[in-house]
């Protein structure tokens, strides 16, 4: 019996409890739905005008004359900001086109340059492939002096003869090579860029100023003359007096 008792007073004690969970949780969901219709009737409150209060004309032109004012600065910070760019593009290309103009005028500045270094280049070594020609032609010269005027008599004169006239050749090759050519004067007209008269005679066979004779050969390195060519240039024939001339020129003195 005692047991039984205990259980019954144990059930009916959880059952009160269940009891006052249900009620709390029943007050406080009535607290809550009394608290949001003031929360949202305070919200519409504030977003909302009252039906009955009117706008006021100054604040609402205030109002549209502030948002006027930021429209127009933004559109101005806008226009400035473009203009900037703008300018800004167009100096850098006046720029670009500065710095491409001075390239092409570095360029042409240059190519000026080396041609004319390459020029002044090719014209020095003309000139020194020139002097040391010149000092080799008397060499040539003597050579062709010996060859002409020396008669080898015994079989040793004619191998000395031959030697020489080898080293004589290997000369003339060589000269060859590095475009060194003899003029052929005789029968052309006299030129003074090419030639040097030192003698004048008098010929029936050929026109007056022809070269009937070549004294000391000139030498040309392609279109430079190395030496002049000594000639000999024909000069008009003598007048011919007769015997009757020359008397009557004897009876007038």
């Amino acid at each position: 019996m005692d047991e039984e008792k205990q259980f019954e007073n144990e059930r009916q004690a959880t059952a009160e409890e269940r009891s006052d969970t249900a009620v709390e949780a029943q007050n406080t969901d009535a607290a809550a739905e009394a608290i949001e219709p003031e929360h949202a009737s305070a919200a519409e409150g504030e977003s909302e005008t009252p039906a009955g209060e009117d706008l006021d004309p100054t604040a609402v032109e205030a109002e549209a004359a502030a948002r006027e004012a930021r429209e127009r600065e933004a559109a101005e910070d806008v226009a400035t900001t473009l203009e900037t760019l703008k300018a800004t593009a167009e100096a850098a290309s006046a720029q670009l086109e500065e710095m491409k103009s001075q390239y092409v005028r570095l360029q042409a500045d240059f190519d000026n340059f080396r041609k004319r270094t390459e020029k002044e280049r090719q014209a020095l070594e003309e000139r020194a492939k020139c002097e040391v020609l010149q000092e080799l032609l008397p060499v040539v010269d003597n050579f062709e002096r010996a060859r002409t005027q020396i008669k080898p008599q015994t079989d040793g004169e004619t191998n000395i003869h031959k030697s020489y006239q080898s080293v004589y050749k290997l000369m003339v090759d060589c000269l060859k090579r590095l475009g060194v050519a003899p003029m052929r004067p005789e029968g052309e007209e006299f030129d003074p860029n090419l030639h040097e008269a030192v003698m004048r005679e008098p010929s029936d066979e050929h026109p007056e100023g022809t070269v009937i004779g070549e004294l000391m050969r000139g030498y040309t390195l392609g279109d430079r003359v190395l030496r002049h060519a000594m000639v000999k240039v024909a000069a008009p024939p003598e007048p011919v007096v007769s015997s009757e001339e020359a008397e009557s020129d004897e009876s007038d003195a």
